[in-house]
C-alpha cells in the first residue's frame, strides 16, 4: 500500500516502535540505532512518506519561507538577482515568496503592512524608486524579522545590505570617456534621493575633477530609470549650448533611450556623441553600435544577499554588514571615438 498522506504514526505502528523514535530517525538524530534508522527510512520511502512542512514549522517556530520585495521583475537585472536568490534558498530547503512594489512607495508600504514577523523567516528588499522613509520596514525589524537590503537601500536603517560598487563603476566608465578624448561629458542621473544613483553621480563627478574637467550643472539631469526617461533627458540636452560630446547614463535602459533619440536626430555614435551606460543588460550588446557599460554582478548579488539573510536568521545578533560587489567595464563601439592621426 502506498499512501502519500501517511504519517509518522503509521510508520511507527508498522515497525512497532515509538513515534518519537521515527521522528528522530527521519531527522538523523545521533541517539537512534543505525539498523532502526535504516528500517524507518526504507519504510518511509516505500510508503512515499512526505513530511508536513507546516507541522515542522510549528515545532521549530520557523516557516522555511523568505520573502523578496522587488521594485520590478521584468528587467534582466532583477530577474537575474532572483535566480541567484532562488538557487541559494532552494538548496537549503527554503521556499521564496515574491512581492512586487511596481516602483510605488504606497504599494511597498501596503505589502509590508500586510506582512507579519511570523509569516516569514526573513525578508530581502530592494526599495522602490519613490521610497525615502523606512518607518514601515523598521516596524518589521522591531518585531524581530531579519531584513537584508540588496541593490537599493535606505542608509538610515541599520540592517545588512549587498550592493554594487556603483561609485567605482561610474568613475571608471567616465574616465574611459575622458581617455577617448571627450571633454564635455553629460550625465543622465537617477533620482536625487536614491543612494545608488547618487553614488554613480559622485563617481562621474570625481572622474571629471581628477581629469581637470569643469563640472557643468546643466549637463546633469535627474529622472527615473526607464528608456522613456532617457529619451526625455537627451531631448533636453540637445538644446544645451555648448552641447555635450558624450553621455554617461545611470543605467542601460536610459542609455538606450538616449541612443534612440540621438539616432533619430541625425547624430552618429561615437563620432558625434559618445555614449555609455551601467548594467550590461543583454540589449546593450544587441544594439548598433554596441553600448559601453559597467557589468553588474546581478547573480552574485542575489546569492550573496540570500546567504547573508540565512546567516542572520541562524544568528540574529550579528552586527549589520555591507557587502560591495565589484563591476567590470565593458568597452563597445558606442564610446570608441575615432581620433584622426596626423600623418
Amino acid at each position: 500500500m502506498k499512501n502519500k498522506s501517511v504519517t509518522i504514526k503509521e510508520i511507527a505502528r508498522q515497525l512497532g516502535i515509538s513515534v518519537s523514535t521515527v521522528s528522530r530517525a527521519l531527522h538523523d538524530a545521533y541517539d537512534v540505532n543505525q539498523d532502526t534508522r535504516k528500517k524507518v527510512l526504507a519504510l518511509a520511502e516505500q510508503l512515499e512518506y512526505k513530511p508536513n512542512p507546516f507541522a515542522i514549522s510549528l515545532v521549530k517556530q520557523q516557516t522555511r519561507i523568505i520573502g523578496v520585495l522587488l521594485p520590478e521583475i521584468a528587467t534582466h537585472y532583477f530577474s537575474t538577482v532572483v535566480k541567484g536568490i532562488q538557487d541559494v534558498a532552494y538548496h537549503v530547503g527554503y521556499n521564496v515568496m515574491f512581492f512586487i512594489s511596481d516602483e510605488s512607495y504606497e504599494r511597498e508600504k501596503t505589502i509590508v503592512k500586510n506582512l507579519s514577523a511570523n509569516m516569514l523567516d526573513g525578508l530581502l528588499i530592494s526599495v522602490s524608486i519613490e521610497t525615502t522613509n523606512g518607518d514601515h520596514l523598521k516596524k518589521l525589524t522591531d518585531q524581530g524579522l531579519p531584513l537584508v537590503f540588496f541593490d537599493r537601500y535606505l542608509p538610515d536603517l541599520p540592517v545588512s545590505r549587498v550592493i554594487q560598487d556603483d561609485y567605482k563603476g561610474a568613475y571608471h566608465v567616465t574616465m574611459h570617456l575622458v581617455q577617448q578624448g571627450y571633454q564635455r561629458i553629460a550625465h543622465l542621473a537617477g533620482p536625487k534621493h536614491m543612494e545608488m544613483a547618487n553614488r554613480r553621480m559622485q563617481g562621474y563627478i570625481d572622474a571629471l575633477r581628477d581629469a581637470r574637467i569643469p563640472i557643468r550643472k546643466e549637463y546633469i539631469l535627474h529622472s527615473g530609470f526607464t528608456h522613456e526617461d532617457g529619451i526625455r533627458d537627451v531631448s533636453k540636452l540637445l538644446a544645451v549650448r555648448p552641447m555635450p560630446e558624450a553621455i554617461f547614463a545611470v543605467n542601460d535602459r536610459k542609455a538606450i533611450g538616449a541612443m534612440m533619440t540621438l539616432k533619430k536626430s541625425g547624430y552618429l555614435l561615437p563620432d558625434d556623441m559618445g555614449l555609455a551606460g551601467f548594467t550590461n543588460a543583454p540589449i546593450s550588446e544587441a544594439v548598433e553600435p554596441g553600448l559601453t557599460t559597467i557589468e553588474q554582478s546581478a547573480y552574485q548579488i542575489g546569492t550573496t544577499s540570500c546567504q547573508l539573510l540565512l546567516d542572520r536568521i541562524k544568528t540574529p545578533d550579528q552586527p549589520p554588514q555591507t557587502i560591495v560587489m565589484p563591476g567590470n567595464l565593458i568597452i563597445r563601439d558606442s564610446s570608441k571615438k575615432k581620433i584622426m592621426k596626423i600623418q
